[in-house]
């Protein structure tokens, strides 16, 4: 039991106390859920669009199409909430590749349990 309220303690989960360490954990996984979420997004778009080009029928094509706008848009949702967060800069990919690099350092200087 005492083993595990000093790790408790060291990520700072004990008695409320909120350490720098738990919040840069909840942050990150926030945003790795985001970009796992972005990335389905991306490939549900790219499967649509081929989806289209085969489509047998005119009915067929057009519910592909139909679902193809809903994916464009969940991919659209998913990338400005993205950028609100600065979790993710499709423009500008110096400053991506920064943020890549911080949270791989955060990462790898997290606690380990």
């Amino acid at each position: 039991m005492e083993e595990a309220r000093k790790i408790m303690i060291k990520v700072g989960l004990e008695e409320g106390f909120t350490s720098h360490n738990t919040i840069l954990i909840s942050q990150l996984g926030d945003q790795v859920v985001a970009m796992d979420l972005l990335i389905a997004a991306k490939s549900g778009v790219r499967n649509y669009a081929m989806a289209v080009t085969e489509a047998g029928t005119p009915e067929i094509k057009e519910m592909l199409t139909r679902h193809l706008v809903e994916a464009l848009d969940m991919h659209e949702q998913i990338s400005a909430y993205m950028v609100e967060k600065g979790w993710y800069h499709a423009w500008d990919t110096n400053e991506q590749i920064t943020l890549d690099l911080n949270n791989i350092d955060t990462a790898l200087n997290l606690p380990t349990l």
